[in-house]
């Protein structure tokens, strides 16, 4: 769905890159502070029952995920790693939204039990990885 909406959300995001061109910030950079935005939203807003909160602010940390491509296309700088952190980062921050609702779920507020958020997370994760698998970055990562 994402990959519909890619070509608007770069044109949206290509004035706040050529914004942050000319300064220090790197792509990298940008790629952490969003996933420690997802994390850290989902992990203590989901928990407390805020779910739409948790799920607004997320979405604004994801939008990131987005400005940091377009930042590294700007500044010339793409490349495997930035691609390797990217797509591990958006694993730690899946993780992070799966386990805030676990706990939610742990909570007892709702008819869901845990295994019922775990065992939505489980082909989520494994999707997303076995096709990382078949990228070409130039270094050696093997997926079970």
């Amino acid at each position: 769905m994402l990959n519909v909406l890619r070509p608007t959300m770069t044109r949206l995001f290509t004035p706040v890159g050529r914004a942050l061109v000319r300064t220090p910030i790197t792509p990298n950079a940008i790629t952490v502070i969003g996933t420690v935005g997802v994390a850290g939203a989902a992990l203590s807003l989901f928990p407390l029952g805020e779910l739409f909160p948790g799920a607004f602010t997320c979405t604004i940390f994801v939008f990131l995920d987005m400005l940091d491509g377009v930042l590294a296309r700007m500044k010339g700088t793409t490349g495997t790693w930035g691609a390797f952190l990217d797509s591990t980062m958006d694993r730690i921050a899946d993780a992070g939204i799966f386990g805030g609702l676990v706990v939610w779920f742990s909570a007892g507020t709702t008819r869901c039990s845990p295994g019922c958020a775990c065992s939505a997370w489980s082909p989520g994760a494994w999707c997303p990885t076995r096709r990382l698998g078949r990228r070409d970055w130039g270094c050696a990562v093997t997926w079970v």
